[in-house]
């Protein structure tokens, strides 16, 4: 653990969690792994939450609430309890959470479940496509109802940009890519591999970093183009 690049408060938290998760389980815990910001070094202090992955041999709800006052008491874990046979049959119809997993993790005690994971490029392609025509859907439908409410445009923007962008990270793994997790290195990576301009992206990027302000109907305009170019690329998804 001494290799994570977070401060010590944190790791003492993923000590003490881990202790009294074996006191509570003993056999029944099989792995317990932490995964994401926390491993890959982009993890932000009051921002970001220790992701856990909590393997045990059952986790039916008797079982699980077992460790419900454990996890009241860490408020900055976000665990998810599953078994084996349930990672075993679900890698796919979630590729994009379990190949996430995959690409940061460490094993904090017990099996690597992680390992040995393989998805189908089949089933990655579906959820792409799938999860980006269900947002497009969701923003059409918001901006009938906000299109006059600039603030809440820009956060829907905002919001709807970084998921957006995490799952076309994942479109490039489809092309047999390792795509970095830098936002603005993924959106020169998407440019080039599918020959499209990424200027409304960087644009977006450029407002949710503070870099530039945005005005009144210079929120608006964004939002459509934004919604143009996700038709665009939807279409390109739809072809791969």
């Amino acid at each position: 653990m001494e290799q994570l690049k977070i401060a010590d408060q944190y790791k003492n938290i993923i000590r003490s969690f881990t202790q009294e998760l074996k006191n509570i389980y003993h056999e029944e815990l099989l792995s317990l792994i932490l995964y994401g910001s926390a491993v890959s070094g982009e993890f932000i202090d009051k921002h970001s939450n220790l992701n856990l992955l909590i393997v045990l041999k059952n986790t039916d709800l008797e079982v699980i609430k077992k460790s419900s006052k454990l996890i009241r008491k860490f408020k900055t874990l976000k665990p998810l309890f599953l078994t084996e046979d349930h990672i075993a049959s679900s890698t796919d119809i979630f590729p994009i959470e379990f190949l996430d997993m995959q690409e940061n993790y460490l094993v904090i005690y017990g099996k690597d479940v992680l390992k040995d994971i393989q998805v189908d490029v089949r089933n990655l392609r579906f959820q792409c496509e799938q999860e980006l025509k269900a947002k497009l859907l969701k923003l059409k439908h918001a901006y009938l109802i906000l299109n006059n409410n600039m603030p809440a445009l820009r956060s829907l923007l905002f919001v709807s940009f970084t998921s957006i962008l995490h799952i076309l990270r994942n479109v490039l793994r489809i092309k047999g890519k390792k795509p970095t997790y830098l936002k603005h290195e993924v959106l020169k990576e998407l440019a080039s591999e599918f020959k499209i301009d990424m200027q409304v992206w960087g644009k977006i990027l450029a407002a949710k970093n503070k870099r530039i302000k945005l005005k009144g109907k210079e929120i608006e305009q964004l939002f459509v183009d934004f919604v143009k170019e996700l038709e665009l690329l939807v279409a390109i998804v739809d072809k791969l």
